[in-house]
């Protein structure tokens, strides 16, 4: 249902934005995407990605934080596919011009490979183009597509038939600033020797087309095609920059377009509601991404009285040095004698564990996506090839470590508050500890680097991989950690990690396992890496997204039940 403002001007013209608007391109768009995000660091970029302390929203502080760690799009992103590239661009690096214009020629370069997968993105747009042609409103499509796309795209779409539908088009590379700058929109306009006021309609899908509007001083109307709910709409918007209309579908627009009519007489070249189309269904609303919801009541879980957390993943972010390691190490499995003591397919947890073993023995690399999703650890690596042959990991492991050595020592908190969490432990009195897969020498080097001043005065103990004879998954490490520390192994030692191998550490080790989800895999997914069969019985107690949820999750259990 359309919700528009009174001081709605009858429109001379109708500038579109493409993608999102008039045309669903999602799937060439999240593809090149994809491609794109990986190549942030040779491009320069993850230094240029916003501050968290910066950005605008909630969303916008996760999606930084999400593809400074793994160069991917977040989940919730790619199951929604709401936004647009620019929306994100704008999201990542803010006023940072010349780093969005970076992206945008990378995507271009990208988007190269898939562009021409395009269709109307919802039904009868075509017809209602043509019913505001017939009143004598004039169309013009202003987008942020370099031309050679969108160019194609306009002879593709429901079979060419588009091509002779508008007065003007303005393309990225016909201007020189993307979108949001107002450029696109005064430049149509100029080509139709059209004055800029109210009377032009720029009609888009995303936040930073109604700041494009605004700038130009033209009336935005927002095609509300992603079927956002009101609120989320509303709280991208003040009062004074808010859209003139809201339309849910195209015939919302051809329902101002009557109310308008009956407002103001013989505007039109004709009556709106003599050239309607029939109705057709505005778009649905994406699948819901099913989100991660392990929480069982706080009252089942035992107060804390140690919190050992994993390192790498968990705490901090590490993961470009780990991947480097691995990518240099791989090879060396034929001279190690490594290929032959591989598990065999039949015997992998997964269909997506017998496929990583397959291509590992055929390439001496992980497969791409492996890479690409940067969201499992060299052990959770050598747990899918090697199964429970220790002997095979620890020659994994001494040739990751040699390997490691080359790259290690840049290290980040994985979140901004993961130091005050910490400290926050400590003051609860709560014994707090480190296990990691790390070697010492690597591991004494993180933490003392780690936010240039270290760490090393939170931690009551700490276990690396090198100070026990075998490495989790054996519960070695958590049982040290915990006779470390005086206490006994038992549910009221908590044992915070990411990977299914921490999780099978804990409760091997008797303890409490607390996932950490910082990769954001959703329900299903969760589902699928710990299935609870008498075969791989192991499932956390609690599953937490981020470091707020951690911390929320421990002061229900200082509180107590109800």
């Amino acid at each position: 249902m359309a919700r528009f403002s009174d001081l709605v001007t009858v429109p001379s013209v109708l500038l579109f934005d493409w993608h999102g608007t008039l045309v669903d391109t999602h799937d060439a768009m999240f593809s090149a995407m994809e491609d794109m995000l990986p190549q942030l660091e040779d491009l320069g970029l993850v230094s240029r990605l916003l501050p968290e302390d910066v950005c605008k929203t909630a969303d916008d502080i996760r999606l930084v934080r999400y593809i400074r760690i793994f160069r991917r799009l977040h989940p919730r992103i790619l199951a929604e596919r709401r936004v647009s590239r620019t929306d994100i661009f704008n999201a990542i690096f803010g006023d940072d011009r010349e780093a969005r214009l970076i992206a945008h020629e990378a995507y271009n370069h990208c988007y190269r490979k898939y562009f021409g997968q395009v269709k109307p993105f919802q039904k009868g747009v075509y017809d209602y183009l043509v019913a505001c042609r017939e009143l004598g409103i004039r169309l013009v499509v202003a987008t942020n597509r370099n031309r050679e796309f969108f160019e194609t795209e306009l002879h593709t779409v429901d079979g060419g038939r588009w091509q002779d539908l508008f007065d003007a088009t303005v393309c990225a590379d016909d201007v020189t600033h993307y979108k949001p700058d107002p450029e696109v929109i005064l430049r149509a306009l100029d080509k139709l020797s059209l004055p800029v006021n109210g009377a032009a309609w720029y009609v888009g899908d995303s936040y930073v087309d109604m700041m494009t509007a605004n700038k130009a001083g033209v009336s935005a109307i927002f095609y509300n095609g992603a079927c956002w709910e009101p609120h989320r709409i509303e709280s991208w918007f003040s009062r004074r920059d808010a859209p003139c209309a809201i339309l849910d579908s195209f015939d919302d627009l051809m329902d101002v377009l009557v109310t308008l009519d009956g407002r103001f007489p013989g505007t039109f070249a004709c009556s709106p509601q003599a050239v309607r189309p029939p109705y057709h269904e505005p778009p649905a609303p994406p699948r819901a991404r099913i989100e991660a919801d392990w929480h069982p009541a706080v009252a089942k879980l035992i107060r804390p009285s140690v919190i050992l957390f994993d390192w790498h993943a968990t705490l901090v972010d590490t993961l470009d040095a780990m991947y480097y390691a691995v990518d240099d190490m791989l090879p060396d499995f034929h001279g190690l004698g490594l290929m032959e003591l591989m598990v065999t397919p039949q015997d992998s947890k997964t269909p997506d564990d017998a496929r990583l073993v397959a291509y590992v023995r055929e390439y001496a690399q992980l497969h791409p996506k492996i890479k690409a999703d940067r969201k499992i650890s060299r052990t959770d690596i050598f747990e899918v090839l090697f199964g429970d042959n220790e002997d095979a990991k620890k020659i994994a492991h001494r040739a990751f470590n040699h390997h490691y050595r080359t790259h290690y020592g840049t290290v980040a908190a994985f979140e901004p508050g993961v130091r005050a969490v910490l400290e926050g432990l400590r003051n609860l009195e709560i014994s707090v500890g480190v296990i990691t897969n790390r070697d010492r020498e690597f591991f004494e080097h993180e933490l003392a680097a780690v936010e240039g001043t270290g760490w090393t005065h939170l931690f009551d103990a700490d276990v690396c991989g090198d100070d026990t004879p075998l490495r989790k998954p054996h519960p070695d490490q958590l049982l040290l950690a915990a006779e470390k520390l005086g206490h006994s192994s038992d549910p009221s030692v908590w044992y915070v990690g990411d990977s299914t191998t921490d999780m099978i550490a804990a409760k091997r080790a008797g303890m409490t396992g607390v996932f950490f989800n910082g990769a954001q895999w959703d329900l299903p997914w969760l589902h699928k890496i710990f299935p609870g069969t008498r075969r791989h019985p192991e499932k956390p107690d609690v599953v937490v997204n981020d470091f707020s949820e951690f911390w929320a999750l421990v002061l229900a259990c200082e509180i107590g039940p109800p």
